[in-house]
């Protein structure tokens, strides 16, 4: 299989964890506060995730400054977007109960919300575009932490759209697009990146980590800690290390 095809897959497949999150939240009435726990410990994953397989990675290839200025780069370039999201009406698009605007109270927010999803899925999706350019396969634990944290975000933002009365079809609509999404941005990754110096594959890595990290911070931890209160700080560790030990066995 043709290595472009393989990220294109593997995208693929880590979206899917957020159809997957969505079917599950349509059809079972879930405990906002299970959601919640849920919430914390696939932030855990992805921050595990980002420091010992992303950030670090980019360092020891690209240097500290070049991996220092994507990293800020990517978490400010994310912080903008998602402000003017926000604004009309994606600033609660992970919340499970009772936040999310319908349309008629915010005209254009599902839009927005549906923007909001792809851009909080596009910079993993890009890593694991990244991960199969040495030749080696893709990153066990990279991936492992995409599909752990994406099945949470698509059962809470599932659950969120549901009780604001959105329909099925925009439901499965939305999560299936950015499943699709994923996959073509996992293969523009592998595709636009092969051959390009490591100081560049570095800074790239180092803006979707900080992209990620922003995207935990704005969107998963409000909704863990609104539900799970001070045992979110706990079950977020032990998201961090169910991935660190993924990556140390893999």
């Amino acid at each position: 299989m043709p290595v472009w095809l393989e990220a294109a897959w593997w995208g693929l497949v880590g979206g899917a964890a957020l159809v997957l999150g969505a079917l599950v939240a349509w059809f079972v009435r879930i405990p906002a506060q299970a959601v919640s726990y849920v919430m914390a410990f696939g932030a855990g994953v992805l921050i595990s995730a980002l420091a010992f397989d992303l950030m670090d990675e980019a360092e020891r290839t690209g240097g500290l400054p070049a991996t220092a200025a994507g990293f800020v780069g990517g978490a400010i370039v994310y912080v903008l977007a998602n402000a003017a999201l926000s604004r009309r009406g994606a600033r609660h698009r992970k919340r499970s109960r009772g936040r999310q605007p319908s349309e008629s109270e915010v005209s254009g927010s599902g839009s927005a919300i549906a923007i909001g999803a792809l851009l909080d899925g596009v910079p993993e999706s890009v890593v694991l575009g990244l991960s199969l350019l040495g030749g080696g396969g893709v990153g066990v634990a990279v991936l492992a932490a995409v599909f752990i944290s994406n099945v949470p975000e698509g059962l809470s933002s599932a659950a969120g759209m549901k009780q604001a009365g959105r329909g099925a079809g925009y439901v499965f609509g939305v999560w299936g697009g950015i499943a699709v999404a994923s996959g073509v941005s996992a293969l523009l990754g592998n595709l636009l990146l092969d051959g390009a110096s490591p100081a560049t594959v570095a800074v790239i890595t180092a803006i979707a980590a900080g992209a990620i990290l922003a995207m935990i911070a704005d969107t998963m931890v409000p909704e863990a800690f609104e539900r799970a209160g001070l045992a979110t700080g706990l079950v977020t560790a032990l998201g961090f290390l169910t991935a660190f030990a993924i990556e140390r066995l893999s």
